[in-house]
């Protein structure tokens, strides 16, 4: 038995450290996570000569990107499916990769399978670049003797799971950049060019009306406490992101965003997607089922969606059956959801529904972000028209009366 330090996370998102005795790093890895815990990074206590000696464990694994993990996955299961032992096709890799983390990590993999130590157990020592779900997919595996397949399940999931990201993200990006050059152009006008017209009004003593008056007020503000405003706003939007961190702050803000129109539905869609493809590609690999639902709840990061596959992980470890879980909590999880795997349950073809319902979701979702912008383009021509209108009228206003003044 070896003896561990280590630091994970409970369930609520508090972290904390401990130490334990396990046979190995996966065991200690899967023990953390049976009890719903996540690991974070782990310490190996080791005696020498009456020394201890600390080994740091995942001191790589920042800096790699998820389409480098996504091509280390496939690369390495295309090589093993021709016949390359493991660790010759991981030399190959290492020698390949143009990313020094990456390549940090695949030496200390290749030093470690030599020593005899298995490819998941050597997978464990770095959770900052190899999750969960990753280490149990190989795990799974090992024991089946189809490694490689298992390696090209692993990459496909995280393929369609990172596609999947990219296509939210990017229906995301065209608001925030008009909403951002709208900003920065209400900002230049009120410093530059409304206080001018505004000293004029004022030299020619015209009566300002109510939306000038309005905006008269804005550019003094802006003008005179500008840095106090933009440290106030700072210190604001650093308030909310350390809430936003906490516990109580995550429960609000993922409730929130499920209200949304439109950005509740697409939340609701994708993490119905990422839960199904998780589930699909660990039981086809030959996971078992409880320790399925508890490595997905460590990849869906809705806290709404982890707490009821959480509580799936415990229902189905006391003989309940999956479909059953999730037919409780339809708000979150679709009728849909529950009735494939049902489905699946009945004919024990489980993996392949829950492929089916994330391939569903997955094409749902890539339908609505595509007609996302033409929903959001009305909106924000709305928004600026609303903008540009209001700037408009209290200007040309005083400019009326000043031209009335003057006849």
């Amino acid at each position: 038995m070896s003896h561990f330090i280590y630091k994970a996370k409970h369930q609520n998102g508090e972290t904390y450290s401990g130490e334990k005795e396990a046979a190995d790093r996966y065991e200690l890895y899967k023990l953390l996570h049976d009890s719903g815990d996540e690991l974070i990074s782990l310490t190996e206590k080791k005696r020498a000569g009456g020394i201890h000696l600390n080994m740091k464990i995942g001191s790589f694994g920042s800096g790699v990107k998820t389409d480098l993990k996504i091509q280390f996955a496939r690369n390495l299961g295309s090589m093993i499916e021709a016949g390359l032992p493991l660790s010759r096709a991981l030399g190959v890799l290492e020698r390949q990769s143009g990313n020094k983390n990456l390549k940090g990590v695949i030496k200390d993999l290749i030093a470690d399978v030599d020593k005899g130590s298995t490819f998941s157990d050597a997978l464990a020592k770095h959770p900052k670049i190899f999750a969960p779900l990753f280490v149990s997919m190989v795990h799974a595996g090992e024991q089946s003797g189809g490694l490689a397949d298992a390696l090209k399940v692993i990459a496909n999931q995280m393929d369609n799971s990172y596609a999947l990201t990219k296509r939210v993200r990017g229906a995301l990006i065209y608001p925030c950049v008009i909403i951002t050059a709208m900003v920065i152009i209400a900002i230049l006008m009120l410093v530059f060019v409304i206080p001018v017209l505004l000293k004029t009004f004022t030299d020619m003593g015209v009566e300002l009306p109510l939306p000038t008056r309005i905006v008269l007020f804005v550019a003094d503000l802006v003008q005179h406490d500008g840095i106090l405003l933009a440290l106030v706003l700072i210190v604001l939007a650093g308030a909310f992101v350390y809430w936003s961190k906490k516990p109580k702050g995550k429960i609000v803000n993922h409730l929130l965003l499920l209200k949304i129109p439109v950005i509740g539905g697409l939340v609701q869609e994708v993490n119905s997607a990422r839960t199904a493809r998780t589930l699909s590609s660990l039981l086809s690999s030959g996971v078992d089922v409880v320790e399925s639902v508890n490595i997905t709840a460590g990849v869906v990061q809705n806290v709404h969606f982890k707490a009821i596959l959480q509580k799936a992980g415990q229902a189905i470890g006391k003989g309940e059956l999956m479909s059953k879980i999730f037919s409780q909590n339809e708000k979150l999880y679709p009728p849909f959801f529950s009735e494939m795997i049902s489905v699946g349950e009945e004919t024990g073809k489980t993996a392949d529904m829950l492929l089916g319902v994330a391939k569903y979701y997955e094409d749902d979702v890539d339908q609505k972000t595509k007609n996302m912008s033409t929903i959001i383009e009305p909106v924000l021509m709305i928004i600026i028209g609303s903008a540009v209108g209001f700037f408009a009228v209290s200007m040309i206003e005083p400019m009326y009366s000043l031209v009335n003044a003057i006849h």
